[in-house]
């Protein structure tokens, strides 16, 4: 009912497989006496630790040599944002001081003293006119010419009234017509504002001793005066720097004022 195969082959050494010859032949194991790969391991075992703790020792000091440095630093900002403010502190002082200086030879510039206008005023007067006062009118109470559109209306400002009688219409349009001409005066604001011409005026009789003779009274005509014309100008301050009018004032007379000027020239205050 069964049967059994015997293959007795499989005994013979040269039907073996590889794999029952491989089976058949015995290990070897090789020992060798180098021990240089143990002490290349141990020497890499210990370079690496200590070669990171040198790098991380090196890099706590050099750590700290930074914060040091970033200290320093702090320092080093904070004296120069106290210098800066202080820098501010002293171009602001200096603008202000600028600012005044300049503001003061603006005002030295605008100065025409009244001795030196009324000194060309004596000069330009006629033989036959007088002077019966010089007096300084309000810009408010004078009418401002019109604006242009968009623009502001212009400032009257240094407006004057002069004053006086004249013996003839012709003697007040000769005063008008010089006075049109000086540096110190707008020939634009200089204008007849009113003239008149008034009556004649007899002189004041005088008692005299001795003008009664034998109880009588010397009778005689009182002389009067020619009619003369009574006038008022109007004009305005010149607005031409005094430093352009350095002879003119000069010549009338202002040698403080043109010294002033000139130290401020050589100053640098006042362009020339």
């Amino acid at each position: 009912m069964y049967s059994l195969d015997i293959n007795f082959l499989n005994d013979r050494p040269e039907y073996k497989t590889d794999g029952a010859r491989r089976a058949g032949r015995k290990t070897s194991t090789y020992v060798s006496d180098d021990r240089r790969p143990l002490y290349w391991g141990l020497a890499a075992g210990v370079f690496f630790p200590i070669a990171l703790l040198a790098l991380w020792g090196f890099l706590q000091v050099r750590n700290a040599d930074l914060e040091r440095q970033q200290v320093e630093l702090d320092a080093q900002l904070g004296n120069l944002e106290a210098q800066k403010r202080d820098l501010a502190l002293i171009n602001a002082q200096i603008k202000q001081s600028t600012d005044e200086t300049q503001a003061l030879a603006t005002v030295f510039n605008q100065i025409k003293p009244w001795s030196a206008m009324a000194q060309d005023i004596r000069d330009r007067l006629p033989p036959n006119v007088q002077i019966a006062g010089i007096t300084q009118v309000d810009p408010a109470k004078t009418p401002a010419k019109p604006a242009v559109a968009g623009q502001a209306p212009a400032p009257v400002s240094g407006l004057i009234q002069i004053d006086g009688v004249a013996n003839s219409f012709n003697d007040v349009n000769d005063f008008l017509l010089t006075l049109q001409q000086s540096n110190f005066l707008q020939s634009a604001q200089t204008k007849l504002i009113s003239a008149e011409l008034t009556d004649s005026q007899a002189l004041q009789s005088l008692d005299l001793a001795g003008s009664k003779a034998g109880g009588s009274s010397a009778n005689y005509e009182t002389p009067k005066l020619p009619p003369r014309v009574k006038f008022s100008l109007q004009t305005a301050l010149s607005e031409v720097p005094a430093s352009e009018l350095i002879r003119e004032l000069d010549r009338k007379g202002a040698v403080g004022l043109v010294t002033r000027i000139e130290a401020l020239k050589e100053k640098g205050v006042i362009k020339p």
